[in-house]
């Protein structure tokens, strides 16, 4: 009864853990480019001990419900029109790579961006595009091209005049980076190196759409009803949880 009562444990854990999942893409529902994330479960074989230890006939390792990874989801989100000239969004394959305040950089789908002081652009929160582009502070008409042209004009002036070039990065398997919050990610060994290139490149890298973001990829619909499910799943198996604990202490109860 102690493994019956464990096994419960240890899938009533696994449902916390995706509730916290859900919560949190609810929660990011109005983010600019934030990816959904979902739970990845498997089966945990617990060493040395048998089924038939407990029931005769069968002769299968105990399992236990072990909470392997979460899985993040990166489909497109649905691209919304903000006419600001400073945001973007990907088209298709790719991300922006980010300077985070530690030197290293990081890599988002989030293209509302900003100028900071120094008309350097700029992550909402602040961490500089790379390469940095820099728009000077009397700036007009500030154009982004599909290939990530930055131009602008000078008050006065009718030619335009180009700050720079924005690169994005593309990694052989998006599915392995590791999310590091605020919609930032770093590369892992599951994801590989950065493959870096001019947006609409050979790399396959998509294009770039001035004036749009990219909002959040989760579906309201699929996560309330995941929630639902969960909680359910949730009651019930805290019921059989206790169930177990109650039939444990009626045998402790019975006299030797």
């Amino acid at each position: 009864m102690q493994n019956t009562s464990l096994i419960a444990l240890s899938r009533q854990i696994a449902l916390a853990r995706q509730l916290d999942v859900v919560a949190n893409n609810v929660a990011n529902i109005n983010t600019a480019g934030f990816k959904s994330d979902s739970t990845i479960f498997q089966e945990y074989l617990m060493p040395g001990a048998r089924a038939n230890q407990f029931r005769g006939g069968r002769d299968n390792l105990l399992s236990y419900v072990h909470d392997r990874a979460t899985w993040q989801d990166f489909r497109q989100g649905p691209v919304q029109q903000t006419g600001n000239p400073l945001d973007i969004v990907i088209q298709g394959k790719g991300f922006f790579q980010v300077q985070r305040p530690d030197g290293t950089l990081a890599y988002t789908r989030a293209g509302n961006f900003q100028m900071d002081r120094d008309g350097n652009l700029v992550t909402a929160d602040g961490n500089p595009i790379q390469p940095q582009i820099t728009i000077p502070a009397q700036a007009q008409s500030i154009t982004i091209a599909a290939d990530g042209t930055v131009s602008y004009t000078q008050p006065g002036q009718t030619a335009a005049q180009v700050a720079g070039q924005l690169q994005i990065a593309n990694f052989p398997n998006p599915g392995g980076l590791n999310s590091l919050g605020s919609t930032l990610f770093a590369p892992t060994d599951a994801s590989g190196e950065p493959v870096l290139g001019v947006p609409g490149g050979q790399e396959g890298l998509g294009t770039l759409l001035q004036g749009y973001i990219e909002q959040s990829n989760v579906s309201v619909v699929d996560e309330f009803v995941n929630m639902i499910v969960t909680q359910r799943a949730y009651e019930a198996n805290s019921k059989v949880v206790k169930a177990a604990d109650e039939m444990y202490q009626q045998v402790n109860n019975i006299p030797q």
